[in-house]
């Protein structure tokens, strides 16, 4: 059975993530450092050790069937035409960040036509050309392949677009943050699909189900069970079982597709339920 390929980030902020999310889906992998094929054990894949910006081309020109990468890399792939055959098969959740404009604090703001004319220093130079194109701006873009945050302080830029997660970085070099180009997270990309790729959706899926939902159980009244439900919201329908020696009462027991915060549990104990357990919830298949 021929093996897939699949290229993720050889280190940086997304590597850790799409290896966890791999084992999580059962996949087992002898460590992938210094190594640039990672067959997997127990399953027809291989990882692909790549830079992140080479992964849209890797799937685009077909070394690769499948790739994790973030919505920045392929968004400025696909813009600066370099990876143009290629998908977005499922969006994963993690590596979330934004491609932001920044501005020295002392920059008299006054919105996007504050940057008429400006010098802006960027790592994504497709991304912010077409950004600007439809904001009918002109300003002149100065491509960096890094460090775009000392641009400003160095005399090379007016004001800088790059990724933004906490935002400390761009404040620590006298930065403010003032508008958002786009929004980004980890994203699984592909060319077409096959059974094993059909298999390891699957598998993904049930991973990205199971973070957000929680197998609740509890006990209550029969005429409670309709406003448990509305309370909690299943992903199917609850599963009722009476309780012995008391023919009024039953335990219900269901999968909830949202989290369940303190304000749920007290919303659910003032409707009648009683010995409420939350659970986490591992991996689910519809």
């Amino acid at each position: 059975m021929p093996s897939l390929n699949l290229a993720i980030q050889k280190s940086g902020r997304l590597s850790g993530d799409s290896i966890s999310l791999l084992k999580r889906c059962g996949l087992n992998f002898d460590s992938p450092e210094g190594r640039l094929i990672v067959p997997c054990n127990d399953f027809p894949l291989n990882l692909l050790m790549v830079r992140d910006d080479d992964i849209p081309s890797y799937v685009s020109r077909g070394a690769s069937d499948l790739g994790i990468a973030g919505l920045n890399v392929i968004e400025e792939a696909r813009l600066s035409g370099l990876a143009p055959e290629m998908t977005i098969l499922r969006k994963l959740g993690f590596g979330r960040c934004r491609l932001s404009i920044a501005v020295p604090n002392a920059f008299n703001w006054e919105g996007v036509s504050s940057l008429q004319g400006l010098r802006i220093a960027t790592s994504y130079p497709s991304s912010l050309e077409n950004y600007l194109r439809r904001q009918d701006i002109r300003a002149e873009i100065v491509p960096m392949t890094g460090s775009v945050e000392i641009a400003p302080g160095m005399g090379m830029a007016d004001a800088v677009c790059d990724l933004v997660s906490s935002g400390a970085t761009l404040r620590s070099n006298g930065l403010t943050e003032v508008l958002t180009v786009y929004e980004s997270e980890a994203v699984l990309i592909g060319r077409s699909s096959c059974k094993e790729t059909d298999r390891l959706l699957l598998r993904i899926d049930g991973v990205l189900k199971a973070q957000h939902s929680r197998y609740i159980m509890m006990n209550s009244s029969r005429s409670a069970i309709e406003t448990i439900r509305s309370i909690a919201p299943g992903l199917s329908q609850p599963t009722v079982m009476p309780l012995a020696g008391d023919s009024g009462r039953v335990a219900i027991h269901m999968v909830s597709s949202e989290n369940i915060f303190w304000e749920t549990l007290e919303k659910l104990k003032a409707a009648g339920a009683e010995d409420i357990l939350v659970l986490p919830i591992e991996k689910i298949m519809m």
